[in-house]
């Protein structure tokens, strides 16, 4: 491998699409020098337009000084020929994504640039490996992968191949750094960090909706106000559009030999067909009239209480958060073994079903609702009430009055192994976890990633720790025992640290204690 050592002030962008301009854009701003290149010359010209115009509102809102403003534009310039590349220290290719035209590039580039100038690729989902493979010196190819829009996502995920000196992918954080971005170090595996991260999310919550276990809408309200997050899965999906997502999902999948965690849904397979993409193409998920989304109104809740409530035992946190909200509502709590006749029951299951819950305990299951009590119920925005499938009207009338009795809104749900929140949140949990597992990248880098490029409240792996790692485990374990998907089984790094008691963001203490001189 030959080493170098990069010294970036000049930069080459191959491809004026949004991606290629927005990458022009925050490294004027931060006093390199930018050329850019496109095969459509009059891409460039449109490319350096839009630049002048977006550091002129920049300017005008107070953003930028204009003597800076008119400098970061300056520093651009547009060139109509590969060879005018030559004098860049960092080519920054990001074209279409597609292999053999991105090694084509980077062999005409090799051809043109100087020994010490850094070749990186800014795809989201091919191997940095394969796209060095066939150059003369693979050792100065890299990725860097940022994120649309590039000037407000400020994450961008350097990634070593097999093949690529350390001392470039040193060079690129420093850089990130220098243009206001957070990097983020990644091993060359498919989906990086935030695309192998994402599939959490997404992939779980079709899961829930191809049960049949709540509405795109439901699940969205209870990721948004239950869960913390700033996108449920449908709304998240209806912004990136199908068009981009479906594929990436699919070659995720395959690219990690079908591994069952990433397993697509029919359910975007048949909306791609139908030209249901999302917000852009105004119907995804959700309708979109002048580009607002439109969301059905919730129904009120039932205000019939229970005569009395009976309220399982095995779990003692969670029981005594209903007996709270029951004492709150006004309503007698059944303190006997066995539920009297007309007590509503309700259990409190980690990762079961309201089903089994109910023949765990040898309980009525036509008068048994599940409540989701793995976020705080006397602080939450939205709680979740399960059914089994035997579960009444009026049960379940019942148990929604009472738990909505302060107002706060709750979605009742069909049956489900872990109800919505539990399955999507230990999916991304577990997900980040293996990430871990096989160093693909650290747990601090990985967290970072998954909040700045996702928008997540917290890292996989601190939402892990923030909920209990042995509760995510649990979760996990009895829903893998319920349904026997391999999809489910827990990554080991949860398994080891939630038994051990230790944090997910722990490195292993041999690790943190091991001297520098340890073989990688």
């Amino acid at each position: 491998m030959t080493s170098h050592h990069f010294n970036i002030e000049t930069i080459g962008i191959v491809g004026t699409g949004a991606m290629g301009r927005g990458i022009a854009q925050i490294a004027a701003q931060a006093g390199l020098a930018v050329r850019l290149y496109d095969t459509n010359p009059q891409a460039v010209a449109a490319a350096r337009d839009y630049l002048a115009d977006t550091f002129a509102k920049l300017a005008a809102k107070g953003k930028l000084d204009e003597p800076a403003a008119n400098a970061a534009l300056e520093r651009v310039s547009g060139v109509h020929t590969l060879d005018e590349l030559a004098v860049c220290d960092l080519v920054i290719e990001a074209i279409v994504e597609n292999l053999e035209a991105k090694r084509t590039l980077f062999r005409e580039l090799e051809t043109v640039v100087r020994e010490r100038c850094l070749l990186v690729s800014n795809t989201s989902s091919l191997s940095i490996t394969a796209i060095a493979a066939t150059c003369s010196d693979p050792s100065r190819v890299a990725g860097y992968h940022f994120f649309n829009p590039v000037p407000l996502m400020k994450v961008v995920e350097v990634i070593d191949g097999l093949r690529s000196d350390p001392t470039a992918g040193d060079a690129l954080m420093t850089l990130a750094r220098r243009m206001g971005h957070t990097p983020v170090r990644a091993k060359d595996m498919p989906g990086f960090i935030v695309n192998h991260a994402g599939r959490g999310m997404n992939t779980e919550g079709l899961r829930v909706a191809g049960e049949g276990v709540a509405s795109f809408v439901e699940i969205d309200r209870i990721m948004r106000e239950q869960a913390g997050f700033r996108l449920g899965p449908f709304e998240l999906l209806d912004l990136t559009a199908l068009d981009v997502s479906h594929p990436v999902m699919e070659s995720i999948y395959h690219q990690f030999y079908e591994e069952p965690r990433f397993t697509p849904s029919p359910i975007t397979g048949v909306r791609l067909a139908g030209g249901l993409v999302g917000r852009k193409a105004g119907e995804g998920f959700y309708r979109y009239v002048d580009g607002k989304q439109q969301v059905p109104d919730e129904a009120a809740a039932p205000t019939a209480l229970p005569a009395r409530v009976w309220v399982s035992r095995r779990n003692a946190a969670a029981r005594d958060a209903v007996l709270a909200l029951a004492a709150k509502a006004g309503v007698p709590v059944d303190e006997s073994d066995t539920p009297a006749a007309d007590a509503l029951i309700v259990v409190a299951p980690l990762g079961l079903d309201a089903t089994t819950a109910a023949l765990d305990e040898q309980l009525d299951a036509s008068r048994v609702v599940a409540i989701d009590t793995l976020f705080p119920l006397d602080t939450a925005k939205r709680r979740t009430l399960m059914t089994t499938p035997a579960t009444t009207r009026e049960a379940r009338d019942a148990g929604h009055a009472l738990f909505a009795a302060d107002g706060v809104p709750v979605t009742v749900i069909r049956d489900s192994t872990g109800f919505v929140a539990q399955r999507i949140v230990a999916t991304i949990v577990n997900i980040g976890c293996d990430i871990a597992q096989k160093q693909i990248a650290t747990p601090r880098d990985i967290d970072l990633a998954v909040t700045l490029g996702l928008g997540y409240p917290r890292g996989p792996l601190a939402l892990g720790d923030a909920l209990g790692a042995r509760t995510i485990l649990t979760i996990l374990r009895n829903i893998h025992t319920v349904l026997g998907e391999p999809r489910y089984r827990p990554s080991p790094w949860l398994a080891r640290r939630a038994q051990l008691g230790l944090s997910l963001t722990q490195a292993e203490a041999a690790d943190i204690n091991a001297s520098n001189e340890a073989p990688q």
